[in-house]
């Protein structure tokens, strides 16, 4: 799949894995903590932990012998991933939690204060929105399905990342 999406959610996106690396985070080590607070079966967290570990996002470490138990830490891999998991956050607390609010706070480290994940640039550090950014052909794409740049739909009024309007160029 030429899609850097979906090839992500082949690793993250099954059900409860978000959580799992959520409570990875949260500093839930050892597989029964993590089986208790998610109340998951045990059979699930072993197929998504073994998952995680193979794709490098998080691992296993041996910390009792007799008999063998493991703790589980995220890489600098699955760091990344609950970056973004903290902005799917944000979108939670604004859209879903209806009445109740934000179920968990988080707290900026450097200034100290209350905030949210907002997504910036890369180079100006501006928030990044949908209306504030446009695609091109990246090294990876490929024509056909999956990056279909030729069937792209025209948006009115919209650039391209190439500057021209409409469907961006492949020289990119």
């Amino acid at each position: 799949m030429a899609c850097s999406i979906g090839r992500s959610l082949d690793i993250v996106g099954e059900p409860w894995t978000p959580l799992i690396v959520r409570d990875l985070w949260l500093r839930r080590n050892k597989f029964d903590e993590i089986q208790r607070n998610l109340e998951i079966s045990r059979k699930v967290l072993t197929q998504r932990l073994q998952t995680l570990v193979e794709e490098g996002v998080v691992e296993r470490k041996l910390y009792q012998q007799d008999p063998e138990r493991y703790e589980y830490r995220l890489t600098d891999k699955g760091q990344e991933l609950m970056n973004v998991l903290l902005a799917l956050m944000a979108w939670g607390d604004r859209w879903v939690s209806q009445d109740e609010g934000a179920p968990m706070l988080i707290r900026h480290t450097a200034c100290g204060k209350l905030a949210h994940a907002v997504v910036t640039c890369s180079c100006c550090g501006e928030p990044l929105t949908v209306d504030d950014v446009r695609i091109a052909p990246g090294p990876g794409a490929r024509n056909g399905w999956g990056t279909p740049w030729r069937n792209l739909p025209s948006r009115k009024g919209v650039r391209s990342a190439s500057g021209a309007p409409g469907r961006p160029s492949r020289s990119g």
